[in-house]
């Protein structure tokens, strides 16, 4: 495969640490020592220890290297996530006043396990106020660098040791600068971290390679609601406030994280086989958005005839009071705008396909969730697919126009943004400027291709082993061409190669007449003529489907 436009950035890893030297405590005599070195005579033998261990670690300390910014090179994203380590679990405490212009109270703790010896380790975190930290139960050392939290544990941690690092801090909805992580709505917050911005709520390893478990610890006043992902598993009233604990069953990204507080109705349904469903709605409008929670276990059932059996313990919907612009696949607990479901000159049809696209990402991004991410293409170009099969079945669109559609604007679309799998890195650090339409339509219009080159039958095949084989894992580009492979028969790699990382777009097999409209003559790269105008989806800039049923410039 052809490199992606900007290679990975070399890390640099952590520089071993030199053992401090033996300090040999004599009995008989005062400790041989520089001026500033304490006297160890007449001490106790445990204020003997700490002083020696103090000392040591000052001469540890000397000998690393200033603290830095470190990333694992993710080619989109170099500085996120951070080497040496393994998060296997979040426990998530936050308090908050009431007052969603004030930073919340909270504290991380996070298990890990040492992937190499760590004499120094790097948290991502940033909008927040540290006030402490320690590394198995000791204080630590520790320092802001960049976007990053450098921590110094007092003694260095083996390679597969397991550690749980403690952080006390605070997680401000309102720091200058901040782009995504806390959205403030009319009664509360919510939270939407995708793609770079969990880190700007809660210390952690925000790359979704790092997938975790978490549990959420959320206090607030009793007379609000306080939900998150996973399934509630506690609550308990203490005076003006209540504490809810969250937990979920799975592994997830850091990006998938969600807390909301606010002045919510809980509303309960039942999915397929007894699947628990949770939608929290603002509780003023819990009749009027009553009609569009009942169809979400239809588009349950709809996506397990197509994918197989929904890969998590719990769904639901989580409504919004705030203008975020985007839908966001939340795990367990998809984020929507209110206006999505009270816009009137939305179709009814445009809002359920748009509820599948956050719906299919549980498979697509969630529980299958993308290794790097150049990667993207398989979690947006799959849910986009999903969205547009529901409203062509369900008799609305058709698949093939809209297919076709995006064929006469895919050169456009990678001149702008790159090709689906080797996507250009952003030119901003906006939240939404990822989310292109390259990785939507442009990606569906692989996954289109290739039913079209293997067959319907082949290509469901190729769904269903994608979503089992790899559940609760991460997956990339090549693990996917190596699986449609596997179901084929033959090899895709050539065939695949054009439509994932080409300039240009390949002829499209069975539909040899399709034409790609010049790039000269799209300006903007972005939608083809008649198109629907860009709505943003899950991610925050997911194309719409091309439809003149939408009026002009009405985003979803």
């Amino acid at each position: 495969m052809p490199p992606t436009p900007t290679p990975p950035r070399t890390l640099r890893p952590c520089a071993p640490r030199p053992r401090a030297p033996h300090l040999r405590v004599q009995e008989s005599g005062p400790l041989t020592r520089s001026p500033r070195t304490p006297s160890l005579r007449a001490r106790s033998p445990r204020l003997r220890a700490a002083l020696l261990a103090a000392v040591s670690a000052g001469l540890v300390a000397a000998a690393l290297p200033a603290p830095e910014p470190l990333g694992i090179g993710d080619p989109l994203y170099p500085h996120l996530g951070n080497p040496g380590y393994d998060v296997l679990a979040y426990d998530i405490a936050l308090t908050y006043s009431g007052d969603n212009r004030k930073p919340l109270d909270a504290l991380t703790k996070i298990d890990a396990r040492a992937t190499e010896r760590l004499d120094r380790l790097n948290l991502d975190f940033s909008h927040g106020t540290v006030a402490s930290v320690t590394v198995d139960g000791r204080p630590a050392g520790f320092t802001r660098t960049g976007e990053d939290l450098v921590v110094d544990p007092a003694l260095p941690v083996a390679a597969g040791d397991r550690l749980t690092i403690a952080v006390t801090h605070t997680s401000d909805p309102v720091a200058a600068g901040a782009e995504g992580g806390w959205v403030r709505t009319a009664d509360g917050l919510a939270l939407a971290g995708q793609p770079h911005a969990a880190h700007r709520v809660f210390p952690c390893n925000d790359h979704p390679a790092d997938k975790a478990l978490f549990t959420f610890r959320v206090t607030a006043p009793k007379d609000l609601v306080a939900v998150a992902n996973g399934r509630a598993v506690a609550r308990a009233v203490a005076g003006p406030s209540a504490t809810w604990t969250f937990r979920g069953g799975h592994p997830m990204a850091t990006e998938l994280a969600q807390v909301a507080i606010g002045r919510s109705a809980v509303v309960r349904h039942t999915g397929p086989h007894g699947l628990p469903l949770r939608d929290v709605v603002p509780a003023a409008d819990r009749k009027l958005l009553e009609p569009w929670l009942r169809r979400t276990p239809g588009h349950l059932r709809w996506m397990e005839e197509k994918t197989g059996r929904y890969p998590f313990d719990t769904y639901g919907v989580l409504v919004a009071a705030a203008s975020t612009g985007f839908q966001l696949e939340t795990q367990t607990l998809s984020l929507f705008e209110r206006s999505l479901f009270t816009d009137p000159e939305l179709p009814g049809w445009y809002v359920e396909s748009i509820m599948v696209h956050e719906l299919a990402h549980h498979w697509f991004g969630n529980s299958v969730t993308p290794r790097s991410w150049s990667d993207l293409w398989l979690s947006e170009g799959h849910a986009t697919w999903y969205e547009a099969l529901y409203a062509d079945e369900t008799g609305h669109e058709q698949l093939e126009r809209r297919m076709r559609e995006a064929y006469t604007a895919s050169d456009g679309w990678r001149a702008s943004g790159g090709p689906p799998a080797a996507p250009r890195p952003p030119a901003t650090d906006a939240k939404t400027a990822l989310f292109r339409p390259v990785v939507y339509d442009g990606s569906a219009l692989v996954l289109y291709a290739l039913r079209q080159e293997i067959g319907a039958a082949a290509f469901g095949t190729l769904q269903r082993r994608w979503t089992a084989e790899y559940a609760h894992t991460n997956a990339g580009t090549a693990d996917f061409v190596r699986l449609a492979s596997a179901v084929a028969g033959r090899d895709l790699t050539g065939f695949l190669r054009g439509w994932l990382y080409g300039e240009k777009t390949p002829t499209m097999p069975g539909h040899p007449d399709w034409r790609a409209a010049p790039t000269a003559a799209s300006p903007t790269a972005a939608s083809p003529t008649g198109a629907r105008p860009m709505a943003r989806g899950s991610g925050g800039g997911r194309s719409a489907p091309p439809s003149p049923e939408l009026p002009a410039g009405k985003p979803a």
